[in-house]
């Protein structure tokens, strides 16, 4: 009996397991304090509303290509305090870093 291609196995894994990932979500405050001290505010649309629609789309899709996309709020006094703990910057990478730890923070005591 051969064994399976990674393809299969992946396609395997994937039909009974669902992929997780975490969206920064933002309030309008917490995204204006966010964006006031970011070191990248290119990075933000222009406006909440943009964002929130942005943001709204997105999941979406994610959810409509199988994926499980949680919404992670950001609470700007917590992101920096975690900032400062782990010597990085308010910029895009520490946000989705900053997600991604709270995720999986949150599913391993769920565990």
């Amino acid at each position: 009996m051969r064994k399976p291609t990674l393809y299969q196995s992946l396609k395997a894994k994937r039909r009974t397991q669902s992929m997780v990932i975490g969206l920064t979500w933002y309030t309008e405050e917490t995204w204006a304090q966010v964006k006031a001290t970011a070191t990248d505010p290119e990075c933000f649309e222009d406006s909440f509303a943009k964002w929130k629609a942005m943001a709204v789309a997105a999941r979406r899709e994610f959810q409509r290509s199988g994926v499980l996309a949680l919404e992670c709020q950001i609470v700007p006094a917590e992101f920096a305090a975690w900032c400062a703990e782990n010597n990085q910057e308010n910029n895009s990478t520490s946000r989705g870093e900053f997600v991604s730890v709270k995720l999986s923070a949150a599913h391993e005591s769920k565990a």
